[in-house]
């Protein structure tokens, strides 16, 4: 048998991290078995589902790189096979035509709760047909089955059972006309071959319904794994108030995609004590049985940790693919200085994100207007013309300019003058990047360049000489 899975999140929203982690644990577990992974966006809420949800739903797909291999299906598109099928179903008798009104709905209701009973359809036109006139409009119900049970083997957590007394028969098409969600979950389910269905447990009360559905199409009935939800810090539902929950905000803060994905699939699931995973090896070593039945809490600072070793263990020039998209962002023109694979590796150890190294860039490209004014007040004075003119000399007889004899000028400068590297490194550093803190000053100092760190240098210098005339 080809394992088929299936995403099918509705587009009334962005793609959340909830939903992008059942996309994972879906997706992985047909790569883990050849299998086949389908796209599928269930738009048959007409009111809430729009193009702009759609649109974030690809993006957020395709950053992650969870590539489909059909789809994307769209619900709305296939109404008239949802209909064929309800009339076969009204032909064979596993469903009806109910014309009962609003009113008397909200009348049964009301009684039922005021009795302490669970609110659901008596079966009235499913048993009295003798009442209605058949021009008036009507809705189509499933003809639950009135005895025994569903049972289904969750693959996460074990056989669960419902009784068929405890299932209602549900509307399968309103009076528009229109089909609703759990037929046409089954419907597709059904003509996409899907083996198992990988998604969230809020969805483990429609299974014995869909099932029961199934059943009386004589389609076959998929495996079952109902993933548990996502909690905040606070042990509370995942959601706003808990910073990104949309898969694009962490894009947009700076995370790579290889460090969401690699925190998402240990959100609920493990291999021995590893933390860090490739893709190739969460394809070869993910399992359903090894996910847990319990929710997850999300940490934000270990997914922080994790983005920042996957800044610096990747290829820089791959991270460097995804600092392009934010450079772009702080509209840094980046043709006047280090190549972005440098600027990885000279902020990787200090930016935690691809964000905040974007932020912390611009003096490699572009010249400042002014100095951070604590730092100049600090390092900048006149104490430190001396060390700058010295370096500067020195900085300017260099033939071959790299981060060793840049060093070894700064070296020189400290030795001529009998002082610390400190006396002569924390004025450079202000000079050439206009602030107190860079990477180390020789590497720093070359990616600058050697005419642009003179011009910063002689700057600095006359900063210094408008600061003794004050």
């Amino acid at each position: 048998m080809k394992i088929k899975t299936r995403f099918a999140p509705s587009p009334t929203g962005y793609l959340h991290v909830g939903g992008a982690r059942t996309a994972l644990y879906s997706w992985l577990f047909a790569r883990n078995h050849d299998g086949e992974f389908v796209l599928r966006i269930e738009d048959t809420d007409l009111e809430r589902s729009t193009q702009q949800a759609i649109d974030a739903i690809m993006d957020g797909m395709n950053w992650l790189g969870l590539d489909w291999d059909e789809g994307p299906y769209f619900q709305t598109k296939r109404f008239d096979r949802y209909n064929a099928a309800i009339d076969e179903m009204l032909a064979a008798g596993t469903a009806y035509k109910c014309y009962c009104s609003k009113e008397r709905l909200e009348t049964l209701r009301e009684d039922q709760m005021a009795k302490g009973e669970k609110p659901r359809y008596d079966g009235r036109c499913r048993h009295d047909r003798s009442h209605h006139d058949a021009s008036e409009p009507c809705v189509v119900r499933f003809a639950n089955p009135q005895e025994g049970s569903v049972v289904f083997n969750d693959l996460i957590r074990g056989p669960i059972e419902f009784s068929n007394q405890e299932l209602d028969d549900l509307i399968i098409r309103r009076t528009d006309g229109s089909p609703t969600y759990n037929f046409c979950v089954v419907v597709d389910d059904w003509d996409m071959e899907i083996t198992h269905v990988v998604r969230g447990e809020d969805h483990i009360n429609n299974t014995p319904r869909q099932i029961n559905i199934l059943k009386a199409l004589n389609a076959p009935v998929p495996e079952y794994a109902h993933v548990s939800m996502i909690l905040g810090d606070d042990g509370k539902k995942l959601s706003k108030r808990h910073g990104a929950v949309s898969v694009m905000q962490y894009r947009d803060d700076g995370y790579l995609p290889e460090a969401l994905l690699n925190y998402l699939v240990r959100l609920g699931w493990s291999h021995g004590d590893q933390e860090v995973f490739s893709i190739e090896e969460m394809k070869q070593m993910f399992t359903l049985e090894a996910v847990s039945k319990s929710a997850s809490a999300f940490n934000t600072d270990k997914l922080l940790w994790l983005n920042h070793h996957y800044i610096n263990h990747m290829d820089p020039n791959y991270v460097a693919t995804h600092l392009q998209w934010h450079i772009e962002q702080e509209q840094i023109d980046t043709h006047n200085g280090p190549q972005l694979s440098e600027l990885v590796t000279l902020l990787g150890e200090r930016c935690k994100t691809l964000k905040e190294m974007a932020a912390s860039c611009r003096y490699f490209y572009e010249d400042f207007a002014e100095f951070d004014a604590d730092a100049a007040k600090k390092h900048l004075r006149p104490v430190a013309r001396q060390p700058l003119e010295v370096v500067r000399d020195k900085l300017q007889a260099i033939t071959e300019w790299n981060a060793h004899n840049i060093h070894e000028a700064i070296q020189a400068t400290a030795d001529e003058l009998e002082v610390g590297m400190g006396k002569v490194g924390m004025p450079l550093r202000v000079a050439v990047t206009g602030g107190g803190q860079s990477p180390a000053l020789d590497v720093t100092v070359n990616a600058i360049g050697q005419s642009r760190s003179l011009e910063r240098i002689n700057k600095a210098l006359e900063f210094i000489q408008a600061r003794e005339q004050a």
